[in-house]
């Protein structure tokens, strides 16, 4: 068998860029609930669903920024001989946890903005607007000090769009206060609840199902397993490969395990083979974990998955 872990290890600049990260995390965890406190009293002064919403989705936030900031902190933990792979998967469970929390709210939400058109209450457009605009600012600055992490963890991002949709709600809230202090037109407060929560179900959804298809174990969805076979039968010596399994412990860290059926050939020259397979997977597909069993006509099903 041969077998192999072609991945660096950057020490010194990963721990630099785990700490900066969460710095900017609890700095965001602080502005939201700094914005839920300000915008649940001024929702109630108001009398704004829309503002309470906005308040509501802030608090979601803030807990989300601390739940990231707690799987970032797990994922720096080394491995141990009870986690083999160390807890990267910390930072999948609470993009799941965070995506799921926000389609609760969104379900609430969508019930009382229905309620609210039943029923329209008179709304003080002037304290909700101004309100709308502190709360906006709160969230802009936040999603500029996520949006470089958010490209390459699916944790991040998932915290990172609790904030966006905030940003966006806080828009919608402020353009709604000002119609109602120009036309008094109440109705645009519960419109712009539902409006709002279509955007983040649709965005919570598509992460929620990424990140479970991660805990599942399923293959990456760019990574196609014919492309593998192709790559790795078109090596010479190579008679097939078969088995594959290929999945991800944690977000980019992909891992890789097959059979691969080869001509008889000295374990020399199977350590070489092995290196050119690991090469060709690592460089094309990015797959950084890798472990093959070599055989000689040894399975009798060849598919390329074991069923």
């Amino acid at each position: 068998m041969g077998h192999g872990h072609s991945h660096s290890h950057q020490h010194s600049s990963g721990h630099s860029h785990l700490h900066s990260t969460g710095f900017r995390l609890l700095l965001t965890m602080v502005l939201n609930f700094v914005i839920t406190l300000a915008e649940m009293i001024g929702g109630v002064l108001s009398g704004s669903l829309s503002l309470l919403s906005d308040a509501l989705h802030n608090f979601s936030d803030g807990i989300s920024v601390l739940l990231s900031y707690l799987a970032l902190k797990l994922k720096e933990r080394e491995h141990s001989y009870r986690h083999t792979f160390g807890l990267k998967r910390a930072e999948i469970l609470a993009a799941v946890i965070n995506s799921a929390v926000l389609l609760l709210i969104s379900g609430y939400l969508f019930y009382h903005a229905f309620r609210r058109f039943a029923t329209p209450t008179e709304i003080t457009g002037s304290l909700m607007s101004v309100v709308a605009g502190i709360g906006l600012l709160a969230n802009v600055l936040g999603t500029v000090l996520l949006h470089r992490d958010s490209r390459h963890s699916l944790n991040i991002k998932s915290a990172y769009l609790h904030l966006l949709s905030d940003a966006i709600s806080s828009v919608g809230v402020l353009l709604g206060g000002l119609a109602i202090i120009f036309w008094k037109v109440y109705w645009v407060d519960p419109a712009l609840t539902i409006l709002i929560n279509l955007y983040i179900l649709k965005e919570s959804y598509q992460i929620l199902i990424r990140a479970i298809h991660i805990l599942m174990e399923g293959t990456p969805p760019d990574i196609s397993l014919e492309a593998i076979r192709d790559v790795v039968e078109s090596l010479p010596d190579v008679q097939d490969i078969h088995h594959i399994h290929v999945w991800m412990v944690g977000e980019n860290d992909i891992h890789l395990e097959a059979h691969v059926n080869v001509n008889d050939m000295k374990i020399s020259e199977s350590d070489r083979l092995r290196q050119k397979i690991e090469r060709e997977l690592r460089e094309r597909f990015n797959i950084r974990h890798i472990t093959l069993q070599f055989e000689c006509n040894q399975c009798r099903q060849v598919g390329l998955i074991h069923k």
